[in-house]
Parts: C-alpha cells; sequence; structure tokens
C-alpha cells in the first residue's frame, strides 16, 4: 500500500481529521460557570434578513463572548495542568486551540464584515455574518465538549418520560411466536459418483 507523501495532502488530511474529531455534536452541559448557550440556528435565515448595519452590532458582542468562553476552557486547562492530570490536559488543551482558531478567524471575519457594510454590500455581508455565526456556534460546541474532557455529564437533568405509540395497523399475532406448522423442505439428495 501507499502512503501519501505530499505536503499538502497531508495538510488535507489533518484538517478534515480535525473537523471530524471536532464535529461531534454534543448537548449544552452542565458547568454552572459557563453563560448559557443562545439556541442554534446556522441557516436559521431570521438573523441573515437582518440589515448590515445590525449584522455587525450583533457580532461585535459576539467575539467578546467567545472569547470569554475560551477563557473558561484555558482555566479549566490551568487547573488540569496544576493537577497534573495529563488526559484531561490534552483534550482541554486541544479544545482551547480550535476555540482560538476559531474566534481568531471571527475577529478576521469581523473587519470583513465591516469592510462589506461600509462598501454596502448587503450579500457579502450575510455571508461574512453567517460564516461568523457558525464560528461562534463552533465555540459553542467545543465548550461542550470540553464539559465532556473534565468528565462532567451533559445532558437534561430530571426524569426521563418514555412514550411508545403502536401503529394501528400493525397485525395482532405475536411474530415472536413459532408457528404450529412450519414450512420445513427436505433437502434434496443427491446422488455421488461413488456409490
Amino acid at each position: 500500500m501507499r502512503f501519501i507523501t505530499k505536503p499538502w495532502a497531508i495538510a488535507f488530511l489533518a484538517v478534515v481529521t480535525l473537523t471530524g474529531v471536532g464535529a461531534a455534536v454534543a448537548q449544552e452541559g452542565g458547568d454552572p460557570t459557563l453563560p448559557p448557550a443562545e439556541p442554534k440556528h446556522v441557516n436559521g435565515g431570521e438573523d441573515v434578513n437582518l440589515n448590515p448595519k445590525d449584522m455587525l452590532d450583533k457580532v461585535r458582542g459576539m467575539v467578546p463572548e467567545m472569547d470569554k468562553l475560551r477563557a473558561v476552557v484555558g482555566e479549566q486547562l490551568a487547573e488540569a495542568k496544576r493537577k497534573k492530570d495529563v488526559v484531561k490536559a490534552l483534550c482541554l488543551d486541544d479544545k482551547v486551540k480550535q476555540m482560538k482558531l476559531a474566534t481568531d478567524t471571527a475577529k478576521d471575519r469581523v473587519v470583513d464584515l465591516t469592510s462589506a457594510v461600509s462598501q454596502n454590500d448587503p450579500d457579502r455581508s450575510r455571508h461574512e455574518f453567517t460564516v461568523i455565526q457558525v464560528l461562534r456556534e463552533r465555540v459553542q460546541t467545543l465548550v461542550a465538549e470540553a464539559q465532556q474532557c473534565i468528565g462532567e455529564e451533559t445532558g437534561f437533568v430530571g426524569n426521563t418520560d418514555v412514550v411508545m405509540q403502536i401503529d394501528p395497523a400493525l397485525p395482532d399475532a405475536d411474530p415472536s411466536d413459532f408457528p404450529d406448522d412450519p414450512l420445513v423442505s427436505e433437502p434434496p439428495l443427491l446422488a455421488s459418483p461413488t456409490l
């Protein structure tokens, strides 16, 4: 088997791997030091219909929020290092680095959005705004993943109700019952040249 040795191919595989690892969907979780996340809507459309100046005002509040979330996970990383918990430290370090990349990219996109607003380009403004929203949601997902690094359970607290609905079109027969007269076929007799 021949392995890919081109630098661009290796970089591409690294990006795909890191993106795939970070793309796990996690529910917002349980650390009370973190601010509650707003409902997610990547392609929701209601925010994309804002005028460009409102988009710019909204993203100017997103970047400090992203920085704050990264700082909280950074504190958890410092705590894991202080306790010499290598596994948690490695996991949290990866999350902090990914959060830094997303936050830095969002800051660059705010500059691009500012330029689009000043040039009165609504299509480019919507594009930049959507990218910044996606980056913000990525940071929120990384926070939930960081909670899993430190062993915090994510999910819902409280009782779980299971509701079962049976399709009325199903037959009343129990499929687990063995039939009274199963159809059993006899295997064919083969003639052997040695008989």
